[in-house]
């Protein structure tokens, strides 16, 4: 832990931390955060591409993402230590990332991963029922839980579902979130003994962040997208000795050399309607700060065709 330099990477990591000074960044300044997302009409091969591999049989869940142009007054350590996330990572002149999602965590022999799959804005009106019920995100969501359960049994001798859609509930500048999740536990053989690394490669990529089969699907990603994903999708974790803690990168803002990009993206199934996986991708574009902007101007394309309904 003690090479973790503090002025070349922050983590807090459900508890995990190299910060010190925490209460030092209780005041949020002033400040501006805009956005400049590609259009319905740029989005839209990207997905059409997605569903015809799905409707061939090449796959049945595919997350699709995109990078977004961003513009804020805010320094990525700013970012990294106003914001309100379970799992926060800051790597100088890279990146900040602001996750909800867990990807695994290990206490003792016990194994448990968390993945979420399906968000609705708490401002629509009776949300959570809308959310639970629609029955493209229930597919999705089970497709998903399935896969992480075949990927618990890799490395587990029992693989159960503790939890199953679950609502959490995510602050952004602008607006409250609902996020749907998951629980699905494990227990490690007796001679795990701590082999973290060899875990991982096993487990890797996360199955919430690229679909399945995942062979197929991630190169159908690989087509889709068009861009490198870099370091987004990715998992930071860390062991104090007690517990293994990981999230995966979700939700990630990345500096490029003269701008911000603010990388995000959803799950794409045979039952999905362009209008909504679009604006979901644009969904989760925000600060997880619980205030909005001094002078907010946001999505800047929404409206370059036809209004999403």
């Amino acid at each position: 832990m003690d090479e973790a330099d503090p002025s070349e990477l922050l983590f807090h990591l459900n508890g995990i931390t190299n910060e010190s000074g925490a209460g030092a960044y209780s005041n949020l300044p002033a400040y501006t955060f805009t956005t400049k997302p590609l259009s319905l009409g740029e989005y839209r091969p990207r997905f059409e591409h997605v569903v015809k591999n799905i409707r061939r049989g090449n796959s049945f869940l595919v997350n699709l993402s995109a990078p977004t142009p961003v513009t804020t007054n805010l320094s990525l350590p700013d970012i990294y230590r106003h914001s309100r996330a379970p799992y926060r990572f800051w790597l100088k002149d890279r990146f900040v990332c602001f996750s909800p999602e867990i990807f695994v965590r290990i206490q003792g022999n016990r194994i448990a991963s968390f993945p979420m799959k399906g968000t609705i804005s708490a401002d629509i009106p009776d949300a959570e029922r809308i959310i639970l019920s629609d029955t493209k995100e229930a597919a999705e969501h089970a497709t998903i839980v399935d896969l992480i359960r075949n990927d618990l049994s890799m490395v587990a001798d029992k693989v159960w579902v503790e939890r199953y859609r679950y609502l959490d509930t995510i602050q952004t500048h602008q607006s409250t979130l609902l996020q749907v999740s998951s629980e699905i536990a494990g227990l490690l053989p007796d001679n795990f003994a701590r082999a973290y690394g060899d875990l991982l490669v096993k487990l890797l990529p996360a199955g919430s962040i690229c679909g399945a089969p995942k062979p197929a699907t991630l190169k159908i990603i690989q087509e889709a997208e068009g861009y490198e994903r870099g370091y987004y999708t990715g998992i930071m974790g860390s062991f104090d000795g007690q517990t293994f803690e990981s999230a995966v990168m979700i939700r990630y803002i990345e500096q490029q050399t003269s701008s911000l990009v603010f990388k995000s993206g959803g799950g794409i199934t045979a039952r999905s309607r362009v209008e909504s996986e679009y604006q979901e991708l644009i969904d989760k574009i925000y600060l997880p700060f619980g205030h909005e902007p001094t002078a907010p101007v946001f999505r800047d394309n929404l409206r370059a065709e036809a209004p999403v309904q």
